[in-house]
């Protein structure tokens, strides 16, 4: 079972908070709970905010156990800019953006869905080094052929 929770419109940079949440993605929501509570981002405090409106959720609308609950995904994707100017000497200005963040966060129970996701990376993973093995394979029958066919055979004269 996933639930989701989302955070629009807050007042700070998609790059600040991305340091945070790029920290307790996979965890399970008491480990990350606890890293957010001593973490010292400014992100920090809304991130954990919605952690705790997400495990919230989960309890009460599906009947979820919040301790088996894992961080299947958070983003933070980049909301509107609001365009300011700030007056600088000989009467010009500079531009200011002042930038929001939208952040999703999905959590999960850690039954399914997790193994399925592990199991589908792994078969694609075994398959891209099966193919890079025939694929090194063969360059190297390609190359035994070139440079066979570069070697110089000494002309024999009378």
């Amino acid at each position: 079972m996933e639930v989701r929770a989302r955070l629009r419109y807050l007042r700070m940079s998609p790059r600040k908070v991305r340091l945070v949440i790029d920290m307790v993605r996979g965890m399970k929501v008491s480990a990350a709970a606890h890293q957010l509570e001593f973490l010292q981002k400014e992100a920090a405090k809304p991130v954990l905010k919605l952690l705790k409106s997400a495990v919230a959720n989960a309890e009460h609308n599906h009947k979820l156990d919040a301790s088996s609950l894992i961080i299947k995904a958070i983003t933070a994707d980049g909301g509107p800019t609001l365009y300011r100017w700030m007056p600088r000497a000989h009467g010009r200005a500079t531009p200011l953006r002042k930038r929001t963040t939208h952040i999703t966060l999905v959590l999960t129970d850690g039954k399914a869905d997790v193994k399925g996701a592990h199991s589908a990376a792994s078969k694609k993973r075994n398959e891209h080094k099966s193919a890079a093995d025939t694929s090194s394979a063969e360059t190297k029958k390609t190359s035994a052929k070139a440079a066979a066919s570069q070697r110089k055979v000494p002309i024999k004269s009378k």
